[in-house]
C-alpha cells in the first residue's frame, strides 16, 4: 500500500516522501527544506523525484544526499531536462577526497517527453556523466510504475503519478482442493492472460482457464504528486490524461482566488483552480499543498476552503 507524508512544516519548501509499507521502500518528490524528513526515510530511499529545479524545490538536495554518501546501491534521480547538469554541478561543487569509489553511485533520468527518458550514469569522486541509453518509461520496480505530465511553469515541471501495480488474490470460493503451489501457478498464468496453462492439482491436471474464476484482480493504489504549474487549459487537459481516477493527489495551490492574477503573471497554480481540476479528474481525495510564503495561517485557511468548495462542489 503507498502512503506518502508531507515532511516540511508548513512555513518550509515543499517535499513529500512517498512510502511502500509493505516494502518499507521510500520515493521522495522534491528536494525543499523538509525539517520532518529523517536520516531513516533517506536511506529507505529507492529514487528522488524532482519537479523542476527552482530553488524551493531543490535547495534541499545536499541535505538529503548527505546521508546516502556510500550507499550500495546506485540510486535513481528523475527531472526535467538538464536535471543531470543540475546533479553533478551540485555534487561538483564539493570536494570528495576522502570517498572511495561512493558506493553505487546515480542514476539520472532526464525526462525530454514522457515517452523519451535520456538516461546518464555518474559517481564519486570523479562525478562525470555517461550517457547509457534512453528508455520510455520513467520509472518501474517490482512494486510500482510511475506515470509523468511535463506542465508548463514557463519551464518544464514535472508531474507524477504512483501506480501500485495490481494484485491478484485467491478467492477460493467453492473449491474443495487444498492449497498448495498450484495457487501461485494458476496466478502466473493469470497475470500473462496463458488460457491454456495446465496447472496440476492433487494429480489432476486442469486447463487454467477453467480455475480463473477462483482469482480476483485488485486494482492497484494510483498516488499523484503535482507541484508548479499554470492553471490554464492545456496544463488541465494534461493533468486530466494522467491523474484521472486517482486515489490521492498533492497539488499545488500557491494562491489565493483573490490573488489569481499574480498566479497568471507567476505561471502558478490558485486554490479553486486546483480544486476544480481534481474534481474533473474524479480524484477521490486530494490534497492541496505548496502555499506562497506570502501568506499567514488564516490566508492558508481561506485556501483550503476555496479548494474543497470547488473540490468537493460545495
Amino acid at each position: 500500500m503507498l502512503h506518502a507524508e508531507i515532511k516540511s512544516l508548513p512555513r518550509e519548501d515543499i517535499s513529500i516522501l512517498v512510502k511502500n509499507i509493505n516494502a518499507g521502500k521510500s520515493y521522495l518528490c522534491d528536494c525543499g527544506e523538509a525539517s520532518l524528513l529523517t536520516i531513516k526515510d533517506v536511506h529507505s530511499l529507492c529514487a528522488v523525484f524532482i519537479s523542476h529545479t527552482h530553488i524551493d524545490h531543490f535547495s534541499n538536495f545536499d541535505g538529503v544526499f548527505r546521508y546516502l554518501i556510500g550507499k550500495e546501491e546506485t540510486l535513481v534521480i528523475c527531472g526535467p531536462k538538464n536535471i543531470h547538469l543540475n546533479v553533478r554541478d551540485r555534487l561538483k561543487s564539493y570536494t570528495w577526497n576522502l570517498e572511495g569509489d561512493g558506493g553505487g553511485g546515480y542514476e539520472i533520468r532526464e525526462i525530454i517527453s514522457p515517452e523519451e527518458i535520456n538516461i546518464y550514469r555518474t559517481r564519486l569522486p570523479n562525478l562525470e556523466l555517461e550517457l547509457v541509453g534512453k528508455q520510455k518509461v520513467v520509472y518501474e520496480d517490482s512494486f510500482l510504475s510511475v506515470d509523468v505530465a511535463i506542465l508548463d511553469h514557463r519551464i518544464d515541471s514535472i508531474s507524477y503519478l504512483f501506480k501500485e501495480k495490481d494484485s491478484i488474490s485467491f478467492t477460493g470460493e467453492g473449491v474443495e482442493f487444498k492449497k498448495g503451489k498450484w495457487i501461485s501457478e494458476l496466478k502466473a498464468a493469470f497475470e500473462n492472460n496463458d488460457e491454456n496453462e495446465e496447472i496440476e492439482i492433487e494429480g489432476k491436471l486442469y486447463r487454467a482457464a477453467e480455475l480463473f474464476h477462483l482469482l480476483s484482480r485488485n486494482d492497484g493504489y494510483k498516488l499523484g504528486v503535482i507541484m508548479d504549474h499554470a492553471a490554464k487549459k492545456e496544463n488541465h487537459e494534461k493533468i486530466k490524461k494522467v491523474f484521472q481516477d486517482a486515489d490521492k493527489v498533492y497539488i499545488e495551490s500557491f494562491y489565493k482566488d483573490l490573488d489569481k492574477e499574480l498566479a497568471k503573471v507567476n505561471d502558478h497554480s490558485y486554490a479553486s483552480a486546483s480544486g476544480q481540476i481534481m474534481k474533473d479528474c474524479n480524484v477521490k481525495e486530494a490534497v492541496p499543498v505548496h502555499f506562497s510564503r506570502r501568506y499567514e495561517d488564516n490566508d492558508v485557511r481561506e485556501i483550503e476552503v476555496s479548494f474543497y468548495k470547488a473540490f468537493r462542489n460545495e
